[in-house]
């Protein structure tokens, strides 16, 4: 549907406007400017440092042994996988769950794979990210999420707000859910939306994120794959991947916009849309500043850590408004998107989504 195709750009220059990037505050806008520049028309944007320069944060946790000072009393959830990609799509029968296997021939079927998650004391969490590498039998990354900031880390929360003073006067309430997230450059997140406004907010290192608004959801080959759950058996250091009985779908993107050269050619002919489409909108989050995610955009997000060795990030989760946008948003997904040409610049047909 030509409409359709057009819609991924006109959005990109509503959102964009002449600027090929996420627009930029140099300081945090009056919640009047925030709620309709930005919130109303669904558009995201950066906010400098200068909006949590006041954090203690963003000079304290830099410092390993504040951390492990504040936090010495403190168990908190950390998440293991085999490769840093949780709540991921992986192969059922996953060779990555033991590298000293080979991987089988043909492909095998894709499932959506749960992190093994597991409490400890935060010294042993905070070395077991360090220690974290492709390498190792683990990557661990601190990503409890479910409002964990307040209830795992209570004793930080002096070091930064406890919610986002413009943006809970505009959008009219306290945040849901305050997430703290550490982990280092090994640990990634799939393409996924999520129904709240996001206020992201990156206090070491740094967030590499790709966006695309909603409109795009066709070119996101959103799936339902079989939910399953990652075991790390300690005494052997390997993984144990199993599909959770009885069996429950979890619909999830089929992008991977990162795919290892070997694997290119076959992603880009499975996924034209995204690859050949409009191309994700790019944003770094560096430390000290402040991402303003919309509601229902699709994010990819990749981090790099600072000269410790951690990304460490807070975000705030608002309640999202269920109105004509969301409402939008459903009858768009609901259209069974039949592309009229195969995006590589010849006629033919495209395979259904």
């Amino acid at each position: 549907m030509k409409q359709i195709e057009s819609l991924w750009q006109e959005v990109r220059d509503l959102s964009l406007g002449n600027a090929s990037s996420v627009r930029r505050l140099d300081s945090p806008p009056a919640p009047l400017e925030f709620l309709r520049d930005f919130v109303s028309p669904n558009k995201p944007c950066l906010i400098s440092g200068a909006a949590t320069a006041h954090w203690p944060a963003t000079a304290l946790w830099r410092d390993r042994a504040h951390l492990a000072r504040a936090l010495a009393s403190s168990s908190v959830t950390v998440h293991l996988t085999p490769d840093g990609r949780a709540d991921s799509l992986v192969p059922i029968d996953d060779s990555s769950a033991s590298p000293s296997r080979p991987p089988p021939p043909p492909p095998p079927p894709l499932c959506f794979a749960s992190a093994h998650a597991e409490r400890v004391p935060f010294a042993e969490a905070l070395d077991m990210i360090s220690r974290s590498s492709r390498e190792s039998s683990f990557v661990a990354y601190a990503q409890q999420q479910n409002d964990c900031f307040r209830s795992e880390y209570g004793p930080l929360a002096r070091d930064c707000d406890e919610h986002v003073p413009w943006a809970s006067e505009a959008l009219g309430s306290l945040p849901e859910a305050v997430n703290l997230w550490i982990g280092n450059h090994f640990s990634e997140t799939s393409f996924h939306k999520d129904h709240y406004e996001n206020l992201y907010a990156v206090v070491t290192g740094e967030k590499h994120f790709l966006l695309l608004p909603p409109t795009d959801v066709h070119r996101m080959y959103i799936k339902d794959y079989p939910a399953a759950q990652y075991s790390y058996i300690k005494e052997t250091g390997e993984f144990e991947l199993e599909v959770e009985e009885p069996i429950k779908y979890v619909p999830w993107c089929s992008v991977n916009p990162y795919p290892s050269p070997e694997n290119l050619d076959s992603e880009m002919a499975k996924f034209p849309l995204y690859f050949n489409g409009p191309k994700p909108i790019e944003c770094t989050v560096k430390a000290g500043e402040i991402l303003y995610l919309p509601s229902m955009w699709f994010h990819h997000v990749k981090q790099i850590p600072d000269d410790t060795g951690l990304t460490i990030a807070v975000n705030y989760w608002y309640d999202m408004q269920f109105d004509m946008k969301y409402a939008y948003f459903n009858f768009l997904q609901s259209i069974e998107y039949q592309p009229i040409h195969d995006y590589t610049g010849t006629e033919g047909e495209s395979e259904d989504l």
